[in-house]
């Protein structure tokens, strides 16, 4: 399945862990308490961490296990989407306090999709598909990650990803800033698999 993106689009800017067997029911807590806290209130605002990111509370508590969060999120009926970010990126920002702003974007988004924060030159080991270990700037190298913020979207299913070329294992990939209707829109194409019918831009055509 050839891989679709959004770079051509007008509008486009530039936890310790405990045992395996534990991870998935702690992880479940923790997301349903963060799902729960605010939903249907106005959006809260972002803390920033030490690593000089926005981090949104309803983003996904992960042990860095792709495969594992690509399972996770199928058995809930949703999709996997990374969100790459670089302290100081004024679109990321953006992304944050303007787009996620949105309830009806971060309703629609939390709803569908699991969202995993990963930093461009981050030094967190995180496991990939394939079962490779990699720090997060090694990983983004591998996916060739160029620009912040990016969605990177995975397919509904981890069947099958692992013998995959990296770039193969996506769906759809947004580098750089969306503003708001068509970052909802981005998330749409996805979510509804438009993608193996055209191209975001094809969707945006006849969807607007």
């Amino acid at each position: 399945m050839k891989m679709t993106d959004a770079q051509d689009l007008p509008g486009r800017r530039s936890l310790m862990s405990f045992s395996r067997p534990t991870r998935r029911g702690f992880l479940a807590l923790a997301s349903a308490a963060a799902f729960a806290a605010g939903r249907g209130e106005a959006a809260a605002e972002p803390a920033v961490g030490d690593d000089g990111l926005y981090h949104e509370p309803w983003f996904l508590q992960s042990f860095l296990d792709l495969r594992e969060d690509l399972e996770s999120a199928a058995a809930s009926g949703k999709r996997l989407v990374i969100m790459w970010e670089l302290r100081g990126c004024p679109y990321c920002r953006e992304t944050h306090l303007v787009n996620f702003a949105d309830t009806d974007i971060t309703n629609y988004i939390r709803d569908n999709f699991e969202v995993l924060q990963l930093n461009l030159i981050g030094s967190r080991k995180v496991t990939d598909v394939d079962g490779q270990e990699l720090s997060e700037k090694d990983i983004a190298q591998k996916y060739r990650i160029r620009f912040t913020p990016t969605f990177q979207f995975f397919p509904p299913s981890p069947a099958g990803i692992e013998a995959k070329e990296p770039l193969a294992r996506e769906v759809a990939r947004a580098p750089g800033y969306l503003k708001p209707p068509h970052f909802l829109a981005m998330f749409r194409f996805v979510r509804e698999r438009a993608y193996e019918r055209g191209s975001f831009r094809d969707f945006l055509a006849t969807n607007g």
